[in-house]
């Protein structure tokens, strides 16, 4: 599903990953990192695909929230797992949303 998002600007985190075998409580804990966000003040929504080379990209009203995000303890112990058991490499990427446009013909 694409997030709605409001008029711009605001911000992305665009979080790439390659995962390792290790599936043991992966699904679990992603799953409530999107309940934690979505409850965060100032989340405006994210998308999320995996083929190989995983992409999720949240977005944010400003970088204050998500330096919030961030910092939250749950996700820093997500992080922590990510970096121990779950993930082969990462990259993490902040960017401001100075537009955006679609289309939609959905039924």
């Amino acid at each position: 599903m694409i997030a709605n998002t409001p008029n711009p600007p605001y911000y992305a985190v665009i979080f790439s990953s390659i995962r390792t075998e290790i599936e043991e409580d992966y699904h679990l804990m992603a799953k409530k990192m999107v309940e934690m966000a979505q409850k965060q003040e100032g989340f405006l929504g994210h998308e999320s695909a995996r083929e190989g080379l995983g992409i999720t990209v949240s977005y944010w009203k400003n970088t204050e929230a998500i330096k919030q995000w961030k910092m939250n303890a749950a996700h820093l112990f997500a992080q922590q797992m990510g970096k121990e058991k779950w993930y082969a490499a990462y990259k993490t990427r902040i960017c401001l949303v100075e537009r955006d446009y679609g289309f939609e013909n959905i039924t």
